[in-house]
């Protein structure tokens, strides 16, 4: 999730392979190249039976979209079964697999979905998935979309489905917090989750996008998405009714669009929290971050100015205004050094008193030693690295330069 967490990720834009829905629903009948710790065999549900449904509460179907995540993918599907209302479905969508993720969630008690020609990444994988799907779900049901590098909190669940009860939400979102490791990238990433996540408790759940980490959906909304990319109300995605916009860079921030624009209003309540993956280098932090931003800016493009997407293109020329202020400071200091000319002026001292003011109470989630940290500006340098990776998205995305994941 970009505190820009708009969390989004995706995709080229190439063409769609035929899918077969024989092939899709043999979920587990091609298992064996995976050499699973257990025999394969063909699977519908581990039926959740330690947790009964909870009066009042709608049933949950789990899809984690999945490509090569035998390390995490155990964790993310026991993290579901111990829910206070465990999903009465946990499917992994196989995405072109080489390593033991089949095997390791089926061995969890999961069932399985191998997607078939897909190379539309994560929002194809989910596409072909919905396709089959939705077509044995009642409208009442809900579905949590989840990536299999993130763990749900309890009760995430339970508490995600008492909000879709009011009719206006179509989609509940999860707050994140960063996972361990990955050294001082890793730390940089956890406090901007957590200044993120208080931003999020004190709007009261109101957020931009429900994102890719975790997100309950409605059936008879996803149902509509299909509808109103058909007729063309919405952006047409992969053409043939796709839930997810295949065409896009980031699917989830551009379905949070969709959602908007069919009435709902989406939400990331307090209590639905989790923890997800954080990139392990500068290499991998930029790409995301780049992807996550050029994506943001196209959707709007791809929008228009609406009534919905108005706010959207204000905080996107913020951002813009704060990278030209950026290279203007950084422009003058470097002045400043070339001439000798450094005076200390007390206007900017309280500004920058403010500044740490700011920074240590907004990390106040993480305790009192990152606070104490947090005071000595050290951030200062992650902040100047991501206006830089923001500029060149700015750049990509007006030069119309190439797209990668």
């Amino acid at each position: 999730m970009s505190a820009e967490p708009m969390l989004a990720e995706r995709t080229h834009d190439v063409a769609t392979p035929t899918m077969t829905r024989a092939a899709l629903r043999g979920r587990a009948s091609r298992q064996g190249a995976h050499r699973a710790p257990k025999p394969v065999r063909r699977v519908r549900v581990p039926t959740p039976s330690r947790q009964p449904v909870l009066r009042g509460v709608a049933e949950v179907v789990a899809l984690l979209p999945a490509h090569n995540e035998a390390p995490s993918i155990r964790r993310a599907v026991e993290n579901l079964q111990n829910q206070t209302t465990p999903p009465v479905r946990i499917i992994v969508v196989v995405d072109n697999c080489t390593d033991e993720t089949s095997g390791i969630a089926l061995d969890a008690g999961a069932e399985i979905c191998e997607t078939v020609g897909n190379v539309h990444k994560k929002a194809g994988a989910l596409n072909q998935a919905l396709e089959v799907l939705l077509e044995t779900l009642s409208d009442d049901t809900l579905v949590l979309v989840q990536d299999a590098d993130s763990a749900l909190d309890n009760p995430f669940l339970e508490n995600a489905s008492a909000c879709l009860t009011e009719g206006r939400y179509g989609a509940i979102g999860g707050t994140f917090r960063g996972g361990e490791g990955a050294g001082f990238v890793g730390h940089l990433q956890r406090n901007e989750y957590a200044r993120y996540a208080r931003d999020v408790r004190r709007l009261k759940g109101k957020c931009l996008v429900v994102t890719g980490t975790a997100a309950v959906l409605r059936v008879s909304m996803l149902r509509q998405i299909s509808a109103a990319r058909l007729a063309g109300t919405i952006p047409a995605g992969d053409g043939r009714g796709g839930v997810y916009d295949t065409t896009v860079l980031t699917e989830d921030n551009e379905l949070t669009f969709a959602i908007r624009h069919l009435g709902y209003e989406v939400l990331s309540p307090i209590g639905c929290t989790l923890e997800t993956e954080v990139m392990t280098s500068w290499c991998d932090l930029s790409a995301q971050r780049l992807r996550w931003k050029r994506g943001a800016l196209e959707n709007c493009f791809q929008y228009g100015v609406t009534r919905i997407t108005w706010s959207y293109w204000g905080r996107q020329a913020l951002s813009l205004l704060g990278v030209l202020v950026t290279v203007i400071y950084l422009g003058t200091l470097v002045w400043a050094a070339k001439t000798n000319s450094f005076t200390v002026q007390p206007f900017w001292l309280a500004i920058t008193g403010i500044f740490v003011i700011e920074r240590t109470v907004t990390v106040s989630d993480r305790g009192w030693k990152y606070m104490l940290a947090a005071a000595l500006l050290y951030e200062i340098f992650y902040d100047l690295f991501l206006q830089f990776v923001h500029l060149k998205a700015f750049t990509a995305t007006f030069f119309r330069s190439q797209r990668s994941w």
